[in-house]
């Protein structure tokens, strides 16, 4: 039997049915997972006036310990980066640098997580349901094909069927379209989320890194001010 036909009556015996249960249940996981994702978005919100307002008078006055308690219970991108940081001001400011760029590398894969397969069901959802389509037209086809010698009446109630098959298919790529939609919206409101909470993230990190080079300028002043006196005490 040629491949075709062995991929045919596949087709014919199988139905559509299951790919539009596929299309509920992809739809269902990707409404799990934009709940769940709101949910964290909301948690890693940034307060930037805030949170800036809390770093520019603790940091100013040089207490970084009450700086790093201020942040202690925050839970949003830009606290989470800007604790990394104050925590290994004492080591230097290359090392914050360095904790803070760590901390938002996590900070972004967490933020990240699960939007690849919105952004997968968008861009294809609408192909599955048009495979659902194809199926269906076949097998409105295959009816048409079995009704083609019979006459009168009889042809009439195949013809309907006919048409009611190729209605039915239709509904394949609409379900397909509607699974896409949520999905593509979800996928561009998240990324302009992360966009903007990354963006804040880095004024907050600028404002720290300002802070620590004018606290290693000023705990440089003192060694440099002793060594420049050096030759001039010894001239005496």
């Amino acid at each position: 039997m040629p491949i075709v036909d062995v991929i045919k009556n596949l087709f014919v015996q199988w139905g559509a049915n299951w790919v539009l249960w596929l299309l509920f249940a992809l739809s269902l996981v990707s409404i799990g997972i934009i709940v769940e994702r709101w949910v964290v978005f909301r948690g890693k919100q940034d307060t930037l006036r805030e949170l800036s307002a809390v770093l520019d008078r603790t940091l100013a006055s040089g207490d970084f310990p009450q700086a790093l308690a201020a942040l202690e219970k925050q839970t949003s991108v830009g606290a989470m980066v800007a604790r990394a940081g104050i925590r290994l001001a004492p080591r230097g400011m290359t090392a914050a640098e360095k904790g803070m760029q760590s901390a938002l590398a996590i900070e972004r894969s967490t933020l990240e997580h699960r939007l690849a397969f919105l952004g997968t069901l968008g861009n294809n959802a609408p192909f599955l349901g048009l495979f659902g389509t194809v199926i269906g037209v076949l097998l409105a086809f295959e009816e048409l094909s079995q009704g083609a010698g019979m006459g009168g009446r009889t042809s009439q109630v195949a013809s309907n069927a006919v048409m009611g098959s190729i209605a039915e298919a239709l509904v394949a790529t609409a379900i397909g379209i509607g699974v896409a939609l949520p999905a593509v919206a979800a996928y561009n409101y998240f990324q302009r989320r992360i966009a903007q909470i990354l963006s804040d993230t880095e004024a907050l990190t600028n404002l720290v890194l300002a802070y620590l080079s004018v606290r290693e300028r000023g705990d440089a002043s003192p060694s440099d001010t002793a060594r420049g006196h050096g030759p001039a005490v010894g001239g005496l």
